[in-house]
């Protein structure tokens, strides 16, 4: 696969201006990160109903009211958990949480009232999905920033920076690496992935975050290897995911939030398989 000067351009200016937005909001405070993820639950939640809808016709038929029940449960879940966490204690979020789901309650007995024939089987098991999707890694995102200190001395943000910038590099090199050498396709949900840069991509993020990590700032290598490895491997099945998703809503890309790499899911779809693998490796053993 030849490198194109044209798209790596456009990819290297929308990726400039996307990785200030995400540091702003990963550094600045933990309201700043909340704010943040709750973009980015809303954003992907929104491109998720619109792929649904091209899949299947009844979802595609369902009111917008039932849709919005699912970004505000999934918004109420996050704030709840951020509402425990001891960074978020200045302010009782927990209020904010009641009227959501109190909101959420009334849309849906409109829904079920008026709109009952259209919420079929189909439709509440898309919304099901959508919801451990979109709205789990979220959660467990919120969590890992409460609980970074317990692996990681300094600041609050360095576990969840840990994870982005593992899955940015493992993108960035997969991309370069197969554009250089790639030659064998890696599968036929995402023919324009090899295998040269997919296991490249992976090799180079965990030898530059774990060394550098551990080299450059002097921290724990056990936990950056594991985030590492982990984030790596499972952010290209998240990849794969949302491409196999998108081949059957016949869409090339979920959206177009960012000129050269696509909407909120095309940007954000290794971190949603990435944050509750890693979440769970560190549950687990460390």
């Amino acid at each position: 696969m030849a490198l194109n000067i044209s798209i790596l351009r456009t990819r290297a200016i929308t990726a400039i201006v996307f990785v200030m937005v995400m540091m702003g909001g990963l550094l600045y405070n933990q309201w700043s990160f909340l704010l943040l993820f709750s973009i980015i639950l809303v954003g992907c939640f929104y491109e998720y109903h619109q792929l649904m809808g091209k899949i299947n016709e009844q979802y595609r038929a369902t009111p917008f009211l039932f849709k919005l029940q699912s970004i505000l449960i999934g918004l109420s879940v996050v704030l709840a958990q951020a509402g425990k966490s001891r960074l978020y204690q200045a302010i009782p979020l927990w209020n904010l949480v009641v009227g959501m789901i109190i909101l959420a309650g009334i849309l849906f007995v409109i829904t079920a009232i008026f709109f009952r024939n259209s919420l079929g089987y189909p439709v509440k098991l898309y919304t099901t999905l959508g919801i451990l999707y979109i709205m789990m890694p979220t959660v467990m995102m919120i969590d890992l920033y409460d609980k970074s200190i317990q692996y990681f001395t300094g600041a609050d943000w360095v576990l969840p920076m840990t994870i982005i910038a593992t899955i940015w590099i493992n993108d960035t090199m997969a991309y370069l690496v197969g554009s250089l050498i790639g030659k064998t396709p890696l599968s036929s949900i995402s023919p324009k992935k090899t295998k040269e840069g997919t296991y490249g991509g992976m090799v180079l993020a965990v030898l530059v975050v774990s060394l550098g990590g551990y080299f450059i700032w002097g921290m724990a290598i056990k936990p950056l290897l594991f985030i590492s490895i982990t984030a790596s491997i499972a952010g290209t099945l998240g990849d794969l995911l949302e491409s196999k998703i998108k081949r059957k809503a016949g869409v090339k890309d979920s959206g177009t939030f960012m000129p050269g790499h696509g909407g909120f899911l095309d940007r954000f779809d290794s971190l949603l398989i990435a944050i509750p693998a890693v979440w769970l490796v560190l549950f687990l053993f460390l």
